[in-house]
């Protein structure tokens, strides 16, 4: 990720999550999150890895990992560090006010989110254009499902108003997640009540997990044209 960025956005996005790694501090258990965001963070955190910042990472994908090994970075399991101090992720969509999110574009929803419910802080890294008045303002939900019965599931989703497409992959076959499973992505338009949805599609039988983050934000970094702010909810 490193280099020269002539895209206006990606460079917001690079110093908004430079600003985030600078959070890391020495001997800390630190979330790594996935997405292009993520890969800006956990490159300046290699930076600081190789100038001497030893912490312990625990990556939300396959991808991540990769990444924070080619630095160097420690990567440790949740068998030995069971509570994660600061975790530092990207998202989709952020509704202002409440900061709850809509995670989960990559396909790494699932591993974000326990890796967020970890963590005694979680740092959202976003440029100003994922700022919404409500959740859905244009993006779906991201819903991972079992492989058995997604059909079924993707009829139940539909029941609660969402209209379910099936996520393929660049060649056109069904997208796997890091752990094997199915991505709906479900679209409800603008959610009223994000909170009531989170419950209801957590109640159908065959939802791993959906990329709704409801009230585990600490705080958001937001890049824009006038340069970074702090966003806490309230």
């Amino acid at each position: 990720m490193t280099g020269q960025i002539s895209d206006p956005r990606e460079e917001q996005k690079r110093k908004a999550a430079i600003e985030a790694a600078s959070m890391v501090r020495e001997g800390m258990v630190v979330g790594l999150g996935s997405g292009t965001t993520s890969a800006y963070m956990i490159d300046e955190l290699g930076r600081r890895w190789a100038e001497g910042l030893r912490f312990l990472a625990i990556p939300t994908s396959e991808r991540s990992a990769e990444q924070a090994r080619s630095h160097g970075i420690k990567l440790v399991t949740f068998a030995a560090h069971p509570q994660i101090d600061l975790d530092i992720d990207g998202a989709d969509e952020v509704e202002m006010g409440t900061l709850n999110l809509i995670k989960g574009r990559g396909g790494a929803l699932f591993r974000e989110k326990i890796v967020a419910a970890a963590s005694h802080r979680f740092v959202v890294v976003v440029d100003e254009s994922k700022l919404v008045p409500r959740l859905g303002h244009h993006m779906p939900v991201p819903v991972e499902v079992t492989t058995f019965g997604w059909e079924l599931t993707a009829s139940r989703l539909e029941s609660l108003g969402a209209r379910a497409t099936l996520r393929l992959d660049q060649h056109g076959a069904p997208f796997n997640t890091d752990g094997g499973n199915l991505i709906l992505d479900c679209n409800f338009g603008e959610i009223p009540d994000s909170v009531a949805l989170a419950r209801r599609i957590r109640s159908i039988v065959g939802v791993i997990e959906s990329g709704l983050f409801i009230g585990r934000t600490s705080e958001v970094i937001v890049a824009g044209r006038d340069g970074l702010k702090h966003l806490t909810a309230g």
